[in-house]
């Protein structure tokens, strides 16, 4: 009993620590806290932190191979390291058994942006009520559910494309948060560090009018986004990211969009088009609130295999000389001959490539 006590006792400093000090969001510190009570469970309660060897860990590491991905595994042995660490700035623990074990290797995986015109149309659709919503029956006029469904839900998508704050970034914004007639918002992000991020002429238009629509005391308080299906509590409910999910998987449909449309895909579509736009590496590790240059980087590579693209379609030594100029500009996305060059100004004032 005393080692469980133990863990029991250790665990719990060891969240305290990552709230408190490392400022980690909640959803890091659950995934933290089953990652380390899997390692109990393999090691045995019965075994106190200070026994564990690097061949518990490796044991335990090597027990959920077949199971589990590389993402996952490097999760775990992330949540051991700094838990072992911990303890040892802490005294508890004479040596981390984690120490100079490798991290499993994880395949290299490119962002995947949705193209510029894919975007535009995104934006710029709209997706019929869901079943069972007040708005789903028959209907001779919008009802006016329906019409705070479409001005929430143009207004979420403007600004996650708009800005490429994550899901929970968005779901955790209160109207306070607001400056539109700055346009600008104030965005709360890892670790619990604010930035300010510009909002474009037609996030400002959307949220506007999403706010418009709901003006009464107290709205200031009240959360950005919020869900609107009738509840016996007045107070209005905050929507979750997989409210959020479940728009972009709506709006994508409407829209004839094939790919898996997601939030994080819309950030990745953020920091590509401003990269290939000419925006400095820097300023989009700002815009994106980024810790490190490094993760900002891959960006530069999904640029670098675009233009690899369209070169290898584009150049006239790149192709054989029989292919049909009609079908290599179907290739690369090219308008056919009679059709507006690249460069032109799309109707929502952007440039598209």
């Amino acid at each position: 009993m005393k080692a469980e006590a133990t863990w029991a006792r250790a665990m719990c400093d060891f969240d305290l620590h990552l709230r408190g000090e490392r400022n980690l969001s909640p959803h890091t510190c659950r995934a933290y806290a089953s990652d380390l009570r899997g390692l109990v469970e393999h090691a045995g309660a019965s075994l106190a932190p200070a026994g564990v060897a690097p061949e518990h860990i490796r044991a335990w590491m090597i027990e959920g191979r077949d199971k589990r991905s590389p993402a996952t595994l490097a999760r775990r042995l992330g949540a051991a390291r700094a838990f072992f660490r911990f303890l040892v700035r802490e005294g508890e623990v004479a040596v981390d058994p984690t120490a100079g074990l490798p991290l499993p290797k994880q395949p290299a995986r490119l962002p995947r942006p949705l193209s510029v015109d894919d975007c535009d149309v995104l934006m710029e659709s709209d997706a019929p009520s869901p079943k069972g919503s007040p708005a789903s029956g028959r209907q001779k006029r919008q009802s006016p559910f329906e019409a705070m469904r479409r001005l929430r839900d143009r207004a979420v998508v403007e600004l996650l494309y708009g800005t490429g704050i994550r899901v929970g970034e968005l779901v955790s914004l209160d109207v306070r948060d607001l400056e539109t007639h700055r346009a600008e918002v104030r965005v709360l992000g890892k670790g619990r560090k604010e930035r300010i991020v510009p909002l474009p002429s037609l996030a400002v238009e959307a949220l506007e009018a999403w706010i418009a629509a709901r003006q009464r005391p107290g709205v200031l308080a009240e959360p950005l986004f919020i869900s609107l299906r009738a509840r016996r509590d007045p107070k209005a409910r905050r929507l979750g990211a997989r409210d959020v999910r479940r728009v972009l998987r709506r709006r994508a449909v409407a829209a004839g969009i094939a790919d898996r449309v997601h939030p994080h895909r819309l950030r990745h579509s953020y920091a590509t088009h401003l990269l290939d736009m000419g925006a400095d590496l820097r300023e989009i590790q700002e815009l994106l609130g980024h810790a490190s240059l490094s993760t900002t980087q891959k960006y530069t590579a999904v640029s670098v295999e675009h233009l690899r693209q369209v070169y290898d379609m584009a150049h006239p030594r790149a192709h054989s000389a029989a292919e049909p100029e009609t079908s290599r500009a179907k290739k690369i996305g090219r308008p056919s001959p009679g059709r507006p060059g690249p460069g032109r100004q799309n109707e929502r004032g952007r440039t598209t490539t």
